[in-house]
């Protein structure tokens, strides 16, 4: 198969968000959250949990601790008991309360909005900042690339990476900066829908054509 070209890898790419687009129409975070800073926490807690799970542990959660203050001066095994249900929750709870600690010294209480301030946070990586950008502000810096992104981008050819900051150099290489947020999210339908990891469905799948990868 002859290596495809950068203009022609870019046009595909974007035929295959229009082609998401129409079948995804409302592609979004499914995290729940009422404002910037319930959508870190809720962001920090997802990290290899489903969002299923997350948001069946942040009601209560956001009941108790209802600002940035609150969450700076949890008590931190408290908050750990909170969020055991999200694993890993030892370096969770300590994310959460650090960085609530961050913002109210840094940037008193409110959300800075650029990736470098974002990173800075304790316990906030990239992925997480960009998250936090895209959702709650709109913003796009980067292309969030969780494990339906990269297996699918794999799937897809648009990359050949594995490391999830690789794959996102790729991706944002060949894909409109307009859609970079939304990108995501249409990855991450897809993946759940019909892309399904063990089990796709190609025969009914609206990228079959475009997919290096089809069984069809």
């Amino acid at each position: 198969m002859p290596r495809e070209s950068r203009k022609a890898k870019t046009n595909r790419a974007a035929e295959i968000v229009r082609r998401l687009q129409q079948e995804y129409p409302e592609a979004k975070t499914s995290l729940d959250y009422d404002n910037v800073h319930q959508l870190l926490v809720a962001t920090i807690l997802s990290a290899q949990c489903t969002d299923e799970r997350v948001n069946m542990t942040t009601p209560a959660l956001f009941e108790k601790y209802q600002s940035v203050d609150d969450f700076a001066n949890a008590d931190i095994e408290e908050l750990e008991k909170m969020v055991q249900s999200c694993g890993f929750f030892r370096s969770k709870a300590k994310s959460i309360k650090t960085s609530a600690q961050a913002l109210v010294e840094r940037y008193g209480g409110e959300m800075p909005q650029t990736l470098d301030e974002l990173v800075k946070l304790p316990g906030v990586g990239r992925k997480t900042a960009s998250v936090v950008l895209g959702a709650g502000f709109g913003i796009a810096e980067g292309v969030v690339v969780d494990t339906h992104v990269a297996r699918i981008s794999g799937l897809l050819k648009l990359t050949d990476k594995k490391e999830p900051a690789k794959i996102e150099q790729d991706l944002m290489k060949v894909i409109d900066p307009a859609d970079w947020i939304r990108f995501s999210h249409l990855l991450i339908y897809h993946g759940r829908a019909v892309c399904i990891a063990r089990r796709p469905k190609c025969a009914e799948c609206v990228l079959s054509d475009l997919c290096p990868s089809s069984r069809v």
